[in-house]
């Protein structure tokens, strides 16, 4: 009997890798980024992550140009207070939208001097509904990369965000 490992074993170790890079990809998007207009979440700890992280935060929460809130920690918990109005600038821009939204949610991060795009899908890798999901179909994933490119955007898919602000610590 020896250690050797079984057949997956590459494959898992290949994964891992991919998931740390990945994950090391996102934490120096974060290093460079103050503020994050959130446009449409999966869960509350998406927000909530970014305001105990320290990140100022916007949230996008309507159709409506003044449709928007700025999230901050009061009491050890995440608050949300109307602002009324869009932010005027944002390093980071993530969205939980459909892929069609993507160029006019470009163009709004284009418009708030953003360096960075976060797209999540909400999605596992079997289609199911994942609030921290982040399976992206790889034409789609392309596609996105591309258009940020081409705005000079920075872009993350592969990373729930909550998950990356929590692990910025770790990362050193």
């Amino acid at each position: 009997m020896t250690d050797a490992p079984g057949p997956g074993a590459a494959n898992a170790n290949s994964s891992a890798a991919a998931a740390l890079a990945a994950l090391e990809a996102a934490a120096r998007v974060l290093a460079d980024t103050k503020s994050v207009l959130v446009i449409d979440w999966p869960s509350r700890d998406v927000p909530a992550s970014l305001a105990f992280a320290g990140f100022t935060v916007f949230v996008k929460g309507g159709p409506g140009p003044a449709d928007y809130n700025a999230w901050h920690i009061e009491s050890g918990e995440p608050v949300s207070r109307p602002l009324g109005r869009e932010p005027s600038r944002v390093d980071l821009v993530y969205c939980h939208r459909p892929f069609g939204e993507l160029p006019g949610i470009i163009a709004l991060a284009g418009r708030l001097g953003a360096r960075a795009l976060w797209w999540q899908t909400g999605l596992a890798s079997d289609g199911t509904t994942d609030p921290s999901g982040c399976w992206v179909a790889p034409g789609e994933s392309d596609q996105a990369r591309e258009l940020a490119a081409a705005a000079g955007l920075a872009y993350v898919d592969d990373v729930y965000i909550a998950d990356a602000v929590r692990a910025l610590g770790t990362l050193a």
